[in-house]
């Protein structure tokens, strides 16, 4: 007969299956010790550029029971965003795989509440929050803690049968679940996302400055781009995913079954001549409920002025 813990914990993998995720796994909630000093380094490095959010709440990113009352149990879980097709042609300006289509944060959140609230119809009520990116949650660590994969060179999460395009997401709740070890570290001696990064943006294993990555650059960055990034960018106008296209594990991905992950039909036909002429008009049509709103019309104007110049 099973315990409660291990009867919970497998109805919610389950479900999390059921639901359309990866992976999924679970940790103790509590004060995660071996990423505080870390954490600390890495903003005392300025690695975090003008992300000046990221300063903000160190507690609570590091104890996720000072962010949900009474929690007892975090539940990581992964959802794949890999594509069908890759659709960055030679003539064309890049955007990441994880913006192709609308904005993932609605979709695995809408996702994750009705999950729960299925949970709730079969264990009862009990008290937690979902969140995907969307608070101060060191997703990463949970994630590994839980045993979904392990942090890569290029500091992303990465899982041996899936590689690293994916979303990760957490249900932080009060429920008494049983945990999942760690997995172990398989990048080796490989290198190959450290020779890649074109700015040298990965500094030293795991560690990423984050001032120098082009996501930063064309997502984060509000000022002008520094000439520092000149002809280093390779056509990335929106994000950049060099550092996963290079990683031997990615030749594990398989495309996602996500019809909201698809890519809008002007972004396939797209050349650098349409993306220099985009109007304010196309771009909220295209962008509508993209993850590439983030950066305005104004934001990708920059970015393509950058690398057109």
């Amino acid at each position: 007969m099973s315990t409660l813990p291990q009867k919970y914990s497998a109805l919610i993998k389950a479900k999390a299956q059921k639901f359309g995720f990866q992976n999924c796994g679970i940790s103790k909630a509590g004060f995660l010790e071996e990423d505080a000093r870390p954490l600390e380094n890495w903003l005392q490095n300025h690695y975090h550029g003008q992300m000046q959010y990221m300063e903000n709440y160190f507690d609570k990113r590091l104890d996720p029971t000072l962010l949900v009352e009474g929690s007892k149990s975090v539940i990581s879980l992964s959802y794949n965003y890999f594509p069908e097709e890759n659709i960055s042609g030679s003539d064309t300006f890049k955007i990441s795989k994880y913006a192709y289509g609308q904005d993932y944060h609605e979709i695995i959140k809408a996702i994750l509440e009705e999950m729960v609230a299925e949970l709730k119809e079969e264990i009862g009520d009990f008290h937690c929050r979902v969140f995907t990116d969307s608070a101060p949650v060191l997703e990463r660590s949970w994630a590994r803690k839980s045993g979904i994969g392990w942090v890569g060179k290029n500091a992303n999460l990465i899982t041996k049968q899936s590689g690293s395009f994916y979303f990760l997401a957490e249900i932080i709740c009060d429920l008494d679940l049983s945990e999942d070890e760690p997995t172990t570290d398989h990048c080796g001696t490989c290198r190959k996302c450290i020779d890649a990064c074109p700015t040298e943006a990965i500094v030293s294993d795991k560690i990423i400055d984050g001032s120098k990555c082009i996501s930063y650059a064309t997502i984060e960055l509000k000022n002008e781009i520094p000439e520092s990034f000149k002809n280093k960018m390779e056509d990335w106008m929106f994000g950049c995913d060099i550092c996963q296209d290079v990683c031997p594990w990615n030749r594990f991905s398989v495309p996602h079954h996500q019809e909201k992950f698809k890519p809008n039909h002007l972004l396939k036909s797209y050349t650098k001549k349409d993306w220099q002429e985009l109007s304010q008009e196309l771009f909220s049509e295209i962008f509508r409920k993209s993850p590439v709103k983030r950066t305005k019309f104004a934001g990708l104007k920059r970015n393509i002025s950058f690398l057109s110049e």
